[in-house]
């Protein structure tokens, strides 16, 4: 038999298991009768500041954990009693201290939202914050240590902070929303995560998903001296935000006092800067072709002003250094710096504020310089290559500048053609209408490749000369400028040899007479010993000023108009041959010239002999 030892021992298990068992099933019923309503309510008021009403009764569960299940809990202003409530939660789940729970205390460590809807409010920054409690321990806590950051900023006696413990909020399938236009509008749905944060004096972290703007966002931050971040002392921060659209990342120290500030590494990368900037809707030329972006830099933001220092960026996989100046002091921010680029392409830069290129979204060729009413910008930018459409460059230094509605996009000096070409597009917003103005002037060039890159391979001289030309019209359309510009074009050329024209076809067909396609007769070179133009450009119509060509036998020169609207042309021409003694005046019938009209279009044009003077022998 066992002894009387054993048998006390067993005995004195068995009350404890009795009264173990007891206790856990007297849970529900000390929970129902001790923690009500009300007590939850004030607990949960104690700790946020914000008055707590839960409307329906609370539901207590053992297994697996103690807790306590409310329903249609809402969080609200003391002082504003008929504005509607800060947070609303279809469900809450607390989890609850038993042994407190036997004692009629509320100690609980975790609580979860269910379904809650957060009502924000726009700043005066432009930021959606919830309204801030006027109490509660959370508040007094920060201000407890705002009074400790105050007495030694730079190093803050962290052991004075307050050590009251608080807990994990987790939140499920809850949206945001703020008054806009006197009407509820979603900011963000499908809302999750949590917040950890041990004690007042401990470190937090907070991880959430949601839905902003159709797209799946992850946000995750953390500290290790929160406290001290709301009391408006420095202390480390790590912050990033992921979407398909960008991802973003901060790491460093941040300030969050009157003059707040940050100072850290920043991060940032987008597959297509269009879309980000479609998402975020900034305004910037949503049908604008933009590429790949991304920047890793250190930063220093004070208030008003960020500074970009160190900066990679990365445009369209194209990696470039340098620094930049964002300041928001005037009425429109400011964007100043300096970039250099082994390889860029200027046409997707300059998009970002203007689109270059006809797009199916804002209409043909439609031009959008509200960018202009957005932004003051003034980078200087340069580059070992470059590329602008199809056009190659080198060495390239240029300048992108918007300020009180004038835009300027220039390359003041690039290598191109094999000669040097400087360009410059000005976007000039006035009352009666935006105005456009190009400029370009290649010298030096090599005419061949410089007409290939124009896209005009007929009748461009093979030879190093000069380009010049000046445009101005309206703004409304890429169309609209060329329909209806007025200006100047300007070309000369050194000896070499006109392609696209079979000379002795084309007089064989003159002295055949009937009107024949320039294609009959582009199968072949003409040698020159150089080649001049001018034209002057009104109403979108140019009228060719001088058009010759000289080689050692003849010379061939063109008169008249061509419009851009139509492509049409309306020219005369002829070919004299050289010899001073026999050669007439331009538009004077001779012996030795033959005379034509050009007709059609730019793409197709045709040939109507007018006399046949020279033998196409």
């Amino acid at each position: 038999m066992p002894s009387p030892l054993i048998r006390r021992g067993i005995w004195a298990i068995g009350v404890a298991v009795l009264v173990i068992a007891l206790v856990v099933a007297a849970l529900p019923l000390i929970a129902s009768t001790r923690i009500v309503r009300d007590r939850i309510a004030w607990e949960m008021s104690a700790w946020s500041g914000f008055r707590v009403t839960i409307d329906g009764s609370p539901r207590i569960e053992v297994w697996p954990n103690f807790r306590a299940i409310l329903s249609d809990v809402t969080l609200s202003q003391w002082t504003e009693t008929d504005a509607p409530p800060v947070i609303e939660a279809e469900r809450v789940e607390v989890d609850l201290s038993a042994m407190a729970a036997l004692q009629g205390d509320v100690v609980f460590s975790t609580a979860r939202l269910v379904r809650p809807t957060i009502r924000v409010q726009r700043t005066a920054n432009g930021m959606f914050l919830p309204a801030m409690p006027t109490g509660g321990r959370i508040t007094r806590s920060i201000d407890t240590a705002r009074g400790v950051v105050g007495a030694d900023p730079a190093k803050p006696d962290l052991s004075k902070l307050p050590t009251d413990p608080f807990g994990t909020v987790e939140f499920r399938d809850g949206r945001m929303v703020a008054s806009i236009g006197g009407k509820d509008v979603e900011l963000l749905t499908s809302v999750s995560g949590q917040a950890n944060w041990a004690a007042m004096n401990s470190n937090a972290t907070l991880s959430a998903t949601g839905i902003w703007r159709g797209e799946s966002v992850t946000v995750d931050a953390s500290s290790p001296k929160p406290l001290v971040l709301f009391a408006g002392g420095a202390a480390p921060i790590t912050f990033s935000f992921k979407a398909a659209p960008a991802s973003f990342s901060f790491d460093g120290t941040a300030g969050m006092s009157q003059n707040a500030y940050f100072d850290g590494q920043v991060k940032f990368a987008a597959p297509s800067l269009r879309r980000v900037l479609e998402w975020s809707q900034a305004g910037f030329a949503p049908g604008a072709a933009i590429g790949s972006v991304s920047i890793s830099s250190k930063i220093t933001a004070t208030a008003g002003r960020i500074k970009f220092e160190n900066t990679a960026v990365a445009l369209d996989n194209n990696p470039g250094m340098g620094a930049l100046d964002f300041s928001f002091g005037d009425a429109l921010p400011v964007i100043s710096g300096t970039l250099a680029f082994d390889t860029l392409d200027l046409r997707s830069l300059f998009s970002a504020f203007t689109p270059l290129a006809p797009t199916g979204e804002t209409g043909p060729g439609e031009i959008d310089t509200s960018f202009a009413d957005r932004v003051n910008l003034d980078l200087r930018l340069s580059a070992a290559h470059a590329s602008a459409g199809a056009i190659q460059l080198a060495d390239v230094a240029a300048t992108a500048q918007v300020k009180n509605g004038l835009a300027v996009f220039d390359i003041s000096d690039a290598s191109a053609f094999g000669g040097n070409v400087q360009s410059s597009l000005r976007f000039d917003r006035k009352p009666e209408g935006s105005q456009v103005e190009i400029r370009l002037l290649a010298s030096d060039i090599d005419g061949a490749a410089f007409g290939t890159a124009a896209g005009m391979t007929r009748l461009v001289p093979a030879s190093t000369g000069t380009v010049s030309v000046i445009l101005k019209g309206p703004g409304k359309s890429w169309d609209s400028i060329f329909e209806n510009a007025d200006g100047s074009v300007s070309a000369t050329f050194g000896p070499g040899a006109l392609s696209g024209l079979n000379l002795p076809a084309f007089l064989k067909h003159t002295e055949q007479g009937g009107f024949f396609a320039l294609d009959d007769v582009s199968d072949g070179t003409l040698p020159i010993d150089g080649a001049e133009l001018k034209a002057t450009i009104s109403k979108g119509v140019a009228r060719l000023d001088k058009a010759e060509a000289n080689s050692a036998k003849y010379k061939i020169w063109l008169s008249g108009i061509a419009s851009y609207g139509g492509r049409g042309l309306a020219l005369s021409g002829g070919i004299t041959q050289a010899d001073p003694a026999a050669a007439p005046a331009n538009g004077q019938q001779g012996p030795n010239q033959s005379s034509f009209f050009v007709g059609g279009t730019w793409s197709t044009p045709f040939i109507s002999p007018i006399s046949r003077g020279i033998s196409g022998e």
